[in-house]
């Protein structure tokens, strides 16, 4: 008798008391606000209102001026947002030679480093260094760059992040061109079997997150539909929210109308 097919999204199959094959749960789609967007004044009330509000954990967006033209944040805003929220902070390293830094941003707070692939010569001494630090590691791939850039590192990585736009600034569109890759990213993870959030980045809002979540992604970083939504903080979490929830359960109606035949 030939053995069950795996059961989809990384979720394993689960038998009732009759040996009779049951769906497997939904997977959980997290939520993370990068205060990109946030209004600095507002910091702490906001870092609040997002974890009021359900999200799972805070980016910080760090770049340098050097990898992408903007100049952002260091440690000390870590350090801040570490000390105004109990959600976990990841730090999202746009910074060339990142190895300088990752130790700063560790002692800082940040419970997860990410590095571009792009911008670290020896990506797997980089991991190394995050994960000798305490913290869980991914890297993070431009839209022009191929998943096969990871290929000798997939089982050491936390999490892989594909960027939905080009790295640097807070309110682009969504490149409709990166699907493909978030969904081959996704393919790869479950055929492998690893232990790997996938997370995309940039132009993610209540419009473009269902088709990312379909595309496999189980992380979503949004700035800008957080923290510019018109009606507040706690709207534009719960806006993300309910979207991604209502493409979860189309998709499980649609499987169970293909298994139903």
């Amino acid at each position: 008798m030939r053995e069950p097919e795996p059961p989809r999204d990384g979720a394993r199959a689960e038998t009732d008391e009759t040996g009779m094959e049951q769906s497997p749960p939904r997977r959980r789609v997290k939520i993370v606000p990068s205060i990109l967007s946030a209004d600095f004044t507002r910091l702490g009330e906001q870092l609040a209102e997002v974890e009021r509000a359900g999200a799972d954990r805070v980016q910080v967006d760090v770049m340098d001026g050097h990898f992408v033209p903007p100049i952002t944040m260091g440690p000390l805003v870590v350090e801040a947002v570490r000390r105004a929220t109990r959600l976990p902070v990841e730090a999202h390293l746009m910074v060339e030679r990142p190895e300088r830094f990752v130790e700063a941003f560790i002692e800082a707070g940040a419970a997860l480093v990410i590095v571009h692939q792009e911008a670290a010569v020896h990506l797997h001494r980089v991991v190394q260094q995050i994960k000798a630090g305490g913290a869980r590691a991914g890297v993070a791939l431009n839209p022009a760059t191929p998943l096969s850039a990871l290929e000798e590192i997939w089982p050491e990585l936390d999490l892989v992040l594909i960027m939905t736009v080009d790295p640097g600034y807070a309110g682009q569109a969504f490149l409709e061109g990166t699907l493909p890759k978030v969904a081959r990213a996704r393919s790869l993870i479950e055929e492998r079997g690893l232990e790997c959030e996938l997370e995309v980045d940039g132009g993610i809002s209540p419009e473009t997150a269902p088709r990312a979540v379909r595309a496999g992604a189980d992380v979503l970083v949004a700035a800008s539909a957080i923290f510019r939504h018109p009606e507040g903080v706690t709207a534009g979490v719960r806006a993300l929210r309910e979207s991604v929830e209502r493409a979860l359960a189309q998709r499980s109606e649609s499987e169970e109308e293909e298994e139903g035949g």
